[in-house]
């Protein structure tokens, strides 16, 4: 199976989530709507346990958009890299390094991560709010640091390629602010290339990590 990349944004839906008010209150002044945003597939047979994860809540200041990696190898093989939240720097090259300041590895736990010059930013706090081993699904949020990403949340998800090979698909998701100044597309594209530069580093990775297992 070809290492193929595909990048899509979130396409939204009428769906509109209310607040709401306490009688006894004077009236608030009206806030933003936020739109459900939901990522339809466009590529073969994503199942529908694996798209609700890349389901959200997106408000009007707001950017989401989706990128789907193939990697030839198996989802065991990629998942021992994805869910390593002590180490991104193993395969996000735009970081050279991270230290856990809380937990240990379980959900909650907070990490530090310090990026290499040339980025528009100095370091992150992260959060992870999901790892799944059955699922294989990990996720973290962004709460603090020195950089443009201002409230992003990621969702990472492995999945069996359809097609009876022993590839995965590896589908990651994110929604993030709109920095004053900035377009949604400019936003987008930002984060779109970070993404896809750090999932086609986890194919090559993964796949090396594969063709070793194979031989030995």
């Amino acid at each position: 199976m070809p290492s193929n990349l595909i990048l899509q944004r979130i396409k939204d839906t009428p769906t509109t989530i209310t607040s709401s008010s306490v009688a006894s209150a004077p009236a608030p002044a009206p806030k933003q709507a936020q739109q459900l945003q939901r990522w339809t597939p466009c590529t073969s047979q994503v199942p529908d346990h694996i798209a609700r994860y890349h389901t959200h809540t997106v408000s009007p200041n707001q950017c989401c958009s989706a990128v789907i990696q193939e990697i030839s190898a198996p989802v065991s093989t990629v998942w021992s890299v994805v869910r390593r939240f002590d180490n991104p720097q193993a395969y996000k090259h735009f970081l050279k390094s991270c230290n856990v300041i809380v937990g240990n590895g379980n959900v909650g736990t907070l990490r530090e991560v310090h990026v290499i010059s040339g980025i528009p930013a100095v370091s992150s706090t992260e959060r992870l709010e999901i790892l799944d081993d059955e699922r294989h699904v990990m996720s973290f949020s962004v709460v603090g640091g020195d950089h443009r990403l201002v409230n992003y949340r990621s969702v990472t998800t492995l999945h069996p390629a359809a097609n009876g090979s022993s590839g995965t698909v590896v589908i990651e998701s994110y929604v993030v602010d709109i920095p004053q100044g900035n377009t949604r597309e400019d936003t987008c594209v930002f984060a779109d290339t970070i993404v896809k530069c750090n999932l086609q580093s986890l194919a090559q990775i993964a796949e090396n990590l594969a063709r070793r297992n194979t031989s030995s």
